[in-house]
């Protein structure tokens, strides 16, 4: 049954370009600034490549956003690039990409970055399991619920009570946002300057690499792999810059301020993201870091305060890491519903998610079958998987966003553009081109996770032949 329009509220523009901004650098900081340089390091062996990939992931990034910038200024409302895709292309690749969102891209990212909170309480505070044998039950051979079941209820109770905070309305999940990137900005500040300071490094560190490193010539092929494998886990890092554009409905004068809330949000994550690698590198020498990787549970970040801090320094940076994983899952919960609102208003997506509470002015229905569905992930177990796919799958999009101002300067060339894409037409193609690039080494490295993506992604299929049919059957 549709929501009656008499007993729905509306979506409100209470959001400035301050609270925007906010939000776009809230929802890309999480767990991949503490613990994704262990995994590179471990892939290229060096210091400088590290940095490198970091540097290039920022740029790349950089030219994605002040892509997708001129898009949002021209067509900027709720739901972000699904709105997007119905200008550019057509009502079927809106949904595509919408539904890919709700079963892998967002869901997945909420329940992961949650789960990387409860693992780190976990690691702090232990928290209670079941007994082996209970822990073992799978079903279907694949998935196992019970396993490390008090991480998984304290990851979906967190999401729980944030799904709840922002289902009360988007001022006080962007409020609590604003807090705790306050917070989390001032100390990952602190750690680069005592690193830097006080820290014991040295910048012979980035002149040695790690044992085994053998140098490779640039077009050698087993060198380009290792800094697209490194890359890939620098853009988990840089994930969901691109969600502000959901909130395109709420935001104050969004042709403007959404475009700008964007590319500078984009700029701040690079300067902090090239600031803490660079400290890390300078605290730690590269074998020790790479060291991090190959030991469960080890996080670089730790690693490296605990050096110059000792233990003291250990417990306020899992701490931190706590906030920061906290703040990272609240944007992460705050955003998408808006996209489901708005497939649910054209009648793609499941109806109930239409709804705008009359009280709270928010899509609250949609939290609901967000948190839920987020809950069966991390129940499953299967995210972790589903976050292998991420990457790849949001890539497809990006460059489809991008190719979308090459399009859109064909069919609508006199529409206003508050803002135009800088260095177009060469940072627009060069963006296109690496997304290309990505997509086509991904297919040939890892088709596994690359198939499975693709077929994630067309699960959606006889859900959209079953709305469109209902549509053309209601009267």
């Amino acid at each position: 049954m549709k929501p009656s329009p008499s007993a729905q509220g509306h979506l409100i523009r209470s959001l400035g370009l301050f609270s925007a901004f906010i939000l776009t650098v809230s929802s890309v900081i999480g767990s991949g600034i503490y613990k994704k340089v262990a995994p590179m390091a471990a892939e290229l062996l060096s210091p400088g490549l590290v940095l490198l990939c970091w540097a290039l992931a920022g740029l790349i990034t950089l030219c994605g956003a002040l892509s997708n910038a001129e898009i949002a200024s021209m067509l900027a409302d709720s739901g972000g690039e699904y709105v997007y895709y119905r200008k550019i292309y057509n009502r079927f690749f809106a949904f595509l990409y919408g539904w890919t969102s709700f079963a892998v891209i967002r869901s997945a990212s909420l329940a992961s970055i949650a789960y990387v909170f409860a693992q780190s309480f976990n690691a702090l505070v232990p928290l209670p399991q079941l007994p082996q044998d209970i822990a073992d039950i799978s079903v279907f051979g694949v998935f196992t619920p019970f396993n490390n079941l008090g991480v998984k209820a304290l990851t979906i109770s967190l999401i729980a009570s944030l799904s709840y905070v922002n289902y009360r309305g988007l001022k006080g999940g962007e409020g609590l946002s604003r807090i705790i990137l306050i917070l989390v900005t001032a100390n990952i500040t602190l750690i680069i300057v005592l690193g830097l300071t006080i820290g014991g490094g040295s910048f012979q560190n980035f002149q040695i690499t790690a044992t085994g490193f053998v140098e490779r010539p640039w077009y050698d092929g087993g060198l380009i792999k290792g800094i697209f494998a490194a890359m890939l886990a620098a853009f988990w890092a840089f994930e969901g810059w691109s969600t502000t554009g959901y909130l395109g409905g709420e935001i104050k004068n969004p042709n403007r301020n959404l475009p700008l809330a964007l590319v500078f949000g984009v700029l701040f994550v690079i300067v902090v993201y090239t600031s803490i690698n660079f400290t890390y590198l300078f605290v730690l020498p590269i074998d020790e870091i790479v060291a991090v990787s190959k030991t469960q549970n080890t996080i670089a970040a730790v690693e490296v305060v605990k050096h110059f801090l000792g233990s003291p320094g250990a417990l306020f940076i899992s701490l931190l890491i706590l906030l920061t994983t906290f703040g990272a899952t609240n944007t992460t919960a705050l955003m998408p519903p808006r996209l489901y609102y708005a497939m649910a208003r054209e009648g793609l997506f499941f109806r109930t998610a239409a709804f705008i509470h009359p009280r709270y002015n928010t899509p609250s229905n949609a939290f609901v079958i967000q948190a839920i569905w987020a809950s069966i992930l991390v129940l499953s177990g299967s995210f972790d998987q589903l976050t292998d796919m991420l990457v790849f799958a949001s890539f497809i999009f990006y460059g489809a966003t991008t190719l979308g101002v090459f399009v859109l300067r064909v069919k609508m060339p006199d529409a206003p553009r508050p803002y135009k894409a800088w260095g177009y037409p060469v940072v627009p193609a060069l963006f296109i081109a690496f997304c290309v690039a990505l997509i086509v080494i991904t297919l040939i490295g890892r088709p596994r996770e690359a198939l499975l993506g693709l077929g994630l992604m067309l699960t959606g299929v006889p859900f959209y032949w079953y709305w469109t049919r209902v549509q053309k059957s209601s009267p």
